[in-house]
């Protein structure tokens, strides 16, 4: 979605919702826009489950960087059944933005 921007989105789940908020990228100039997204049951499997916990206890590592209380927080949740997945986190940004809509292929 930055393919014609001279510059990259920082690696992180708050780049990816500034993406949609627009004025570059892809999407700059369109009012509405429609992701589809390729193979998104292979995603959604990719990105369940045991890739969140690892992707979590990952950041546990670095308490310099992470607010270690709240990660915490959020791999309890997983563990217990009430949090989400990296996928669901991915699919909620992108619903955060009313004027854009995601299609699973």
């Amino acid at each position: 979605m930055m393919a014609d921007e001279s510059w990259a989105l920082g690696e992180s789940l708050d780049a990816f919702d500034d993406l949609f908020y627009g004025g570059y990228g892809a999407i700059a100039g369109h009012a509405d826009v429609t992701i589809v997204w390729q193979d998104i049951e292979t995603s959604r499997s990719a990105l369940g489950y045991e890739t969140t916990r690892a992707f979590l206890r990952g950041k546990l590592r670095h308490p310099e960087i992470y607010d270690i209380a709240a990660i915490g927080r959020q791999l309890d949740a997983l563990e217990n059944g009430d949090g989400r997945t990296y996928f669901e986190t991915v699919v909620a940004i992108v619903g955060d933005h009313d004027h854009v809509t995601l299609v699973g292929a």
